[in-house]
């Protein structure tokens, strides 16, 4: 279900053609119809509504001024993404730094500290 704040990938004539921001979703005066406030984002950023179903908001295909267009929700990929293929021997010649999650110690960077040292006063 996609909702307010949520990115779509706006799709026009089966290709992708941007990415957009739902701004807000709000009843329009026909019934089961919906005006949603998109941001475009591009350069320069654009706002435009929409007079759409449910359905259209959620994925499914409709056309405007007879244009397939269909709003695909963005999910992020997940956080740890498997590792590409890698020759094995080279992997085990250079061992690798223990990784923060494993200690069960995450580190953190202070950007304050990082600015100091880059910049000195």
């Amino acid at each position: 279900m996609t909702v307010e704040g949520d990115l779509v990938l706006v799709h026009m004539d089966g290709q992708p053609a941007f990415f957009a921001r739902i701004e807000a979703i709000g009843p329009d005066v026909k019934p089961n119809w919906y005006q949603v406030k998109i941001l475009v984002l591009q350069i320069p950023l654009v706002v435009i509504t929409w007079i759409l179903r449910e359905p259209y908001i959620n994925g499914e295909e409709f056309t405007m001024g007879g244009r397939p267009i269909k709003m695909v929700k963005v999910v992020a990929p997940e956080q740890d993404v498997a590792p590409s293929p890698v020759d094995e021997s080279a992997e085990s010649a250079v061992p690798s730094p223990p990784s923060p999650k494993a200690s069960g110690v995450e580190k953190v960077v202070s950007l304050a500290d990082r600015r100091k040292k880059n910049h000195p006063s």
